[in-house]
């Protein structure tokens, strides 16, 4: 069995590249190409491909909006992206909602075509120089996010979170909807637990953990 594809991107020059380069090869199947999001998420659901090729910067629907619906639909298509670039916020969320792999449109087509080849059959394919940094947020963000969490109550993390953000007790309690007071009070078992002396303390050891 061939494996299916559909082609997301809005310049129809890139559409065309890729549909060559795939139809090229003897073991891919292009089902359809789609230039806006919408498209994308109707032919996804249409013929539910092996394999979404996907470029994150798209008219109407983006791609990380795509990527959403694909997932809220429990679809069983595998997403890699093909991008300029990326920035790490995007790239995080990419990759939490399910991206397998991530290809730079500067690269030579046939790592495109090695990657998709990869991620078929389970892999992943995550290129080194746009994921590199941004993983490696991700993984001091979860692993600071561990730490604290075996120690602070959903609360008091959501306070920790707000302080390192700069807002001061008064903005806490009106987000929060609780009184001034009651966030000082969370705010001293925080720095008990924490063994922190107080508000600067905490917004260093927050950003330290990338839990901002």
């Amino acid at each position: 069995m061939p494996i299916s594809l559909v082609l997301a991107d809005d310049h129809p020059i890139i559409l065309d590249g890729l549909e060559m380069l795939f139809r090229a090869e003897q073991d891919f199947q292009v089902l359809a190409r789609c230039v806006n999001g919408e498209e994308t998420i109707q032919a996804v659901r249409q013929h539910r491909p092996d394999i979404l090729i996907l470029d994150i910067r798209m008219p109407g629907k983006d791609g990380l909006a795509v990527l959403r619906e694909v997932k809220k639909d429990s679809l069983p298509t595998r997403a890699v992206l093909l991008t300029v670039g990326l920035d790490e916020d995007d790239l995080l969320e990419a990759i939490r909602l399910g991206v397998r792999g991530v290809v730079l449109k500067e690269m030579a087509p046939q790592m495109l075509v090695q990657c998709v080849r990869k991620v078929h059959a389970g892999e992943q394919w995550l290129e080194k120089r746009s994921v590199g940094r941004a993983l490696e947020k991700m993984l001091l963000r979860e692993a600071g996010e561990r730490q604290v969490a075996g120690v602070l109550t959903p609360r008091e993390l959501e306070i920790v979170r707000m302080v390192a953000a700069g807002l001061r007790n008064k903005e806490i309690a009106e987000s929060l909807s609780i009184s001034e007071g009651t966030v000082k009070i969370h705010l001293h078992h925080i720095y008990e637990k924490l063994h922190l002396g107080g508000r600067l303390e905490l917004a260093l050891y927050a950003q330290e953990r990338g839990l901002v």
